[in-house]
């Protein structure tokens, strides 16, 4: 149930949009990359399956986690730190090795203060050109899967699988590519794109994720008319509207 007794979808990990943002926590560094391969019909991305036992328990995920300490180089670059992560966190969830140097950089997300745990996430995208055997610990992870991002969002869209907003707004910009070249030319030909998430309200109660060139994201206004970069979340699944040319 929402803070105001509206049902909401199962997967909007906001939490009450009505918290003080005095009394949130700060936003925990973190880092994820997209695994990328050419699959029979197109592209498809590697998704993990979180075990109940840890935060995100059950959802399909991104190899990644958050940054530690051992991650930072001498220099203190933060943008490598997260790739550093992001590249060891793949090792230890599914036992691949892959160039952090390789990695392109595509957005930024941070969920706003109402959200339980929250995770200021570097997002990085790289193709694989073999075809490895995939190793889950079977604790923090339980299975793994190749898939099309087009498929994920229809799974998703039937209740199957448990995707997180910004999980599903990146598969929502891969589904739109049929060649792993042409998305990462894309991707790297521009700046990432930062995501800090403002929560909404739709006059029936339907909360909505808004960001920037939104017309309602300054005031947090979801009513507001104008240019849309929104993801309605409806009890019955994620409706993502957007006027910007992205990817």
């Amino acid at each position: 149930m929402s803070d105001d007794g509206k049902k909401q979808h199962r997967n909007d990990i906001y939490g009450d949009i009505d918290k003080p943002e005095a009394e949130s926590s700060p936003a925990i560094p973190a880092a994820t990359v997209v695994l990328l391969k050419d699959g029979e019909s197109g592209i498809e991305v590697l998704m993990l399956h979180r075990t109940s036992k840890v935060h995100f328990g059950g959802m399909w995920v991104f190899p990644g986690g958050r940054i530690d300490p051992e991650d930072h180089p001498e220099d203190g670059d933060l943008d490598q730190a997260a790739r550093n992560a992001a590249a060891r966190e793949t090792m230890e969830e599914t036992g691949l090795s892959v160039q952090a140097d390789e990695f392109v950089h595509f957005a930024h997300w941070t969920p706003p203060a109402s959200t339980p745990r929250r995770y200021a996430t570097w997002f990085f995208a790289t193709a694989l050109d073999s075809d490895e055997a995939i190793e889950v610990d079977g604790h923090e992870i339980q299975d793994h899967a190749w898939i099309k991002p087009k498929h994920a969002l229809e799974r998703h869209s039937k209740g199957e699988i448990d995707l997180a907003p910004p999980t599903w707004v990146t598969l929502h910009h891969v589904s739109r590519y049929d060649a792993i070249p042409d998305l990462l030319a894309r991707f790297d030909a521009q700046p990432h794109r930062i995501y800090q998430t403002r929560i909404g309200k739709l006059s029936d109660g339907t909360r909505v994720a808004m960001w920037t060139g939104d017309a309602g994201y300054d005031a947090t206004d979801a009513s507001a008319e104008g240019h849309r970069h929104r993801l309605i979340m409806t009890e019955d699944g994620f409706v993502f509207e957007n006027s910007r040319d992205d990817y």
